[in-house]
């Protein structure tokens, strides 16, 4: 990238006509895209576990009875019963409206049950007859349903929802249609700006990452979008794109910025300025932009293509924030000149020659005093934050925990009111027998399901019924437990059904069956995920302790990064424990229910938060390793680079901190997830442990942190990530605070 920023500085009209073709390009590409419809994909199915089995069974088998969409409504007048004649009239004339839309194929409603009996054995009305439930059966599968005949179900539901009936729906495509447009954003952008005006205190300094950083998003959400007609992807990666993507862009401009302005503050002329920054904040940002994608890519080690399109959807973002920073900011600067640092503010009139820099030196000093005590408290705090790790129980939200006035969780609880608690994640068990005379070995099986005292259904199975596929080599059973979709000992059920019940039912008959559904779903993630997280830790760890190695041409310093970065990872995981698993503090981030974590969530994290320390450490430990090999005093080196970084360092994280605690305030409970657990990864490995930490560990550590063996010196290529000595000459160091001198 060092010859395209050149060029971007001295071409900038150039660069800046080049940006503007390929956002048209790229944006005609999403229109393109959009005319095709939507290609994003929710599905955690993997292949190879008894779920999936499960599903291409059913698949294969039923065919269109169980592979296409269907949404159920819920719905209840108080304490009437659903025959009550203002609620029939009612519920039809929305079955009608259901009916018209071209994508339904069929609506099955209490109401046209032979009898009231038959409706609760269908389980199409509550036992008491005071819920009632609409079977929406669709053409096609829930990828396939237009967006907009979602959103006119939604509509019709939320209409008809009153203080006189309670109405919900729920299902895959009200799921869809009850998306958000994001907004909360917003508040990070505007609190990033103050950040940016505070630091510089310059409107047109604040501004530019702004426009960078919307500009760098713009691409990178475009290649995303055309992404999804190659990759698996996430119908929320946009967001968690963003979200990344944001917080990087930012971060990346005000590290190019601030060098900038060093150079200009230096003597130079503003152009050449530019050229010094980008020939070594811009080597910088590269190198950290690429650390970011290396953590990001490490997920596709556990072969799973959910995972695999968020890392490539989080990637390309910051792939294009990394260019915009290093290509279209240096064009800006280089066309402004002088006229970057115009209309300051109060704070930013300060004199050419005036001392920056001067109270994280006064800090760096007092924390070489106190070495010991600071890592002994920074290290016990981040371990105290780690302990509700421990407990941690992975699992997929339901729609419990759905914003209050959701239709999917006014549905919910309408059907555990109704139906019970289970009701919400059946079981489907899917056997396969050897021939249309083994059905009476199923039926077994099904009484046998039914014994267990945790399940409170489970259905017969009878030959010539739609439990039974038409060539009678495949049989379903729905199990509905006694518990909650999220509670413990609906996962206990499932691991006795498959190691237990279903085993003992099918001893020796030949046929073999398969538990999905939800719930078995989700569990079969959980027990992929961890199976394969060993190889995931040691590629990513291995690649960033290598990369740090490299570059800094030591073995303690990339040991001590990956060791701190594990740190805290434990610590940001445990404060979403004690949050969303345990509740605690709910109130303040509008969380509805507490429930298990998101099992991909901890390796997404991992991921982004390894990339985001490696670039702090890079960011202090560079300016480290200039004064070490000028002056071969460590203790002056930690110092001089605290001190010179440090600012840098709380900027940075400040801005990606708000970025990411925006995000905390939207309804889709897996962003606030993320949102919260990267928020505080970053704070707490920024200002706990780069900032106090790792500085007084390498005090600590003296000359052993630059050891390398010679013979591994000879090997390893020499890299240095701020460019030529000649671009960027160490600073002497200013006296100390507390000296005479000053």
């Amino acid at each position: 990238m060092g010859a395209v920023s050149r060029w971007a500085v001295n071409r900038p009209w150039q660069a800046i006509i080049v940006w503007v073709v390929l956002l048209f390009v790229m944006i005609g590409g999403v229109l393109a895209n959009a005319a095709t419809g939507d290609k994003f994909n929710n599905s955690f199915t993997l292949q190879g576990t008894d779920s999936a089995t499960a599903q291409n069974l059913l698949a294969s088998k039923f065919g269109s009875e169980t592979s296409n969409a269907t949404v159920q409504v819920l719905f209840r007048s108080g304490d009437l019963t659903i025959g009550d004649p203002q609620t029939e009239k009612e519920i039809k004339e929305l079955t009608k409206k259901i009916e018209a839309l071209g994508s339904v194929a069929s609506v099955q409603t209490p109401y046209s049950a032979k009898s009231p009996q038959a409706a609760v054995e269908s389980g199409l009305m509550s036992v008491d007859g005071n819920i009632g439930k609409l079977n929406v059966i669709f053409k096609t599968p829930d990828t396939e349903v237009p967006l907009a005949d979602g959103k006119a179900i939604v509509a019709d539901v939320t209409a008809l929802d009153s203080t006189a009936m309670t109405v919900g729906a729920a299902g895959t495509v009200i799921g869809n249609a009850t998306g958000k447009t994001p907004e909360s954003e917003i508040v990070g952008i505007i609190a990033a700006i103050l950040i940016m005006l505070i630091m510089f205190g310059s409107v047109v300094a604040a501004g530019l990452p702004l426009v960078t950083a919307l500009l760098g998003l713009t691409a990178g959400l475009s290649l995303l979008i055309v992404a999804t007609n190659f990759v698996s992807m996430a119908s929320f990666a946009p967001t968690l794109a963003a979200m990344i993507g944001l917080g990087v862009g930012f971060d990346y401009s005000l590290f190019l910025l601030n060098r900038y302005r060093q150079a200009v503050l230096a003597g130079s002329e503003p152009k050449d300025a530019a050229l010094i920054a980008v020939a070594t904040a811009g080597r910088a940002i590269v190198f950290a932009a690429l650390t970011v994608i290396i953590a990001l890519s490490g997920l596709f080690v556990l072969g799973m293509s959910f995972l695999n399109g968020l890392a490539v959807g989080a990637g390309v973002t910051v792939i294009c924030m990394m260019v915009t920073a290093v290509t279209l900011l240096p064009a800006m600067i280089s066309l402004l000149g002088p006229r970057v640092f115009a209309w300051k503010m109060p704070w930013g009139r300060k004199p050419a020659t005036a001392e920056r820099g001067r109270r994280f030196r006064a800090y760096a000093e007092k924390l070489e005093k106190r070495r010991w005590l600071a890592a002994a408290l920074a290290l016990a705090f981040m371990i105290l934050l780690a302990i509700p790790t421990l407990s941690m129980r992975e699992g997929f939200p339901d729609a419990g925990g759905n914003p209050p006035n959701d239709p999917q969780r006014t549905a919910y609880y309408l059907t555990a009111q109704g139906f019970g608690v289970g009701a919400n994640g059946p079981f489907i068990v899917v056997a396969e027998l050897p021939n249309a005379g083994s059905v009476a070995k199923v039926e077994a099986l099904s009484k046998a399901i039914g014994d267990n005292p945790n399940v409170a259904f489970a259905s017969p199975v009878k030959a010539g019924t739609a439990t039974v596929s038409k060539d009678g080599t495949a049989a379903l059973i729905t199990v509905i437990p006694k518990s909650a979709p999220q509670a413990a000992a609906t996962t206990e059920l499932l691991d006795t059904l498959r190691t237990d019940t279903i085993p003992k039912a099918l001893q020796g008959t030949g046929v073999k069956a398969y538990v999905g559904g939800a719930n078995a779903v989700a569990e079969d993630f959980s027990a992929v995920l961890s199976s394969k997280l060993p190889q995931f830790l040691l590629v990513v760890v291995g690649l960033g302790f290598l990369v740090l190695m490299v570059l800094f041409r030591s073995l303690l310093i990339p040991l001590t990064a990956a060791i701190t970065a594990l740190i805290s990872y434990g610590a940001a995981l445990g404060v979403s424990v004690f949050v969303f698993q345990w509740g605690n503090l709910k109130f303040l981030f509008g969380i509805p229910e507490a429930g298990p974590i998101l099992p991909f969530v901890p390796v997404m994290m991992f991921a982004i938060l390894f990339g985001l320390s490696m670039d702090y450490q890079v960011f202090l430990v560079s300016r480290m390793q200039e004064e070490w090999e000028t002056h071969k005093d460590n203790k002056r080196a930690v110092r001089v680079g605290l001190g010179s970084s440090g600012l840098v360092v709380v900027a940075a994280a400040a801005i990606m901190f708000c970025v990411f605690m925006s995000f905390v305030f939207q309804d889709n409970a897996t962003i606030k997830l993320f949102g919260l657990s990267l928020a505080v990864a970053v704070a707490l490995d920024a200002f706990v442990i780069r900032l106090v930490f790792v500085p007084a560990l390498m005090t600590i550590l003296g000359p052993a942190n630059w050891y390398l063996p010679k013979w591994l010196g000879k090997i390893l290529p020499k890299v240095s990530v701020e460019g030529p000595a000649a671009e960027a000459k160490p600073e002497p160091e200013p006296e100390r605070v507390g000296s005479s001198a000053h």
